[in-house]
């Protein structure tokens, strides 16, 4: 079905846009919601307003989205959490953990379905896109760390010396074999050749 957008509807365009939608999509919830109404000739022409106004809408909202690109891209967010011997997660970092961490250190609120679907779940550092309209396309850095290596992260260790300590600590070092459990050995493999001397004189 043809409809025309009274409002921004996202992933179909801004209000004034002539779109065809599913039928039930635009029975069900647009036109009820008032976010549209159906394309015919009446409307078009009483739409005209809107439909000027269309072009201007997008401009500027390409215009937003690029800012709250340029402002996001890069952006590093550091996670603390826990996970095994393997660097395998005890579940996982969602879409929603990342948008609400992006809000808090930039203030750029995204909707969680622009940003990669794809849950991490392994520790290391991760680039995460975030899907804009066109050709916007910026990048996240999502570090995931053990709780007690966040503190050495932000003091200025890189995730590699981190991953590289984590790993030394867990290869057990071989236990040294005690000198005096030598000796005792030798001790007792050499008594029996004096005791066979002493009978031999």
């Amino acid at each position: 079905m043809k409809v025309i957008l009274k409002e921004n509807v996202y992933k179909h365009g801004v209000a004034g846009d002539v779109v065809t939608v599913a039928d039930g999509f635009a029975r069900n919830y647009l036109i009820p919601r008032g976010l549209a109404v159906r394309a015919n000739a009446g409307a078009l022409r009483d739409n005209q307003h809107l439909l000027a106004q269309a072009g201007q809408r997008r401009a500027e909202l390409r215009s937003r989205e690029s800012e709250a690109a340029a402002q996001i891209d890069g952006v590093e967010l550091v996670f603390g959490v826990k996970a095994g011997k393997n660097g395998k997660l005890y579940g996982s970092i969602t879409t929603m953990d990342i948008a609400q961490a992006l809000m808090e250190k930039t203030g750029v609120d995204i909707n969680r379905r622009r940003i990669s679907e794809r849950p991490l779940r392994e520790l290391g550092a991760h680039e995460v896109p975030v899907r804009m309209s066109g050709d916007l396309s910026p990048m996240l850095k999502v570090v995931i760390l053990r709780d007690e290596d966040v503190e050495a992260y932000l003091a200025g260790d890189s995730v590699e010396s981190i991953e590289s300590q984590d790993e030394a600590e867990q290869i057990p070092e071989a236990e040294p074999v005690a000198e005096e459990e030598v000796s005792a050995s030798e001790t007792a493999d050499a008594l029996p050749a004096a005791e066979d001397e002493e009978t031999a004189s």
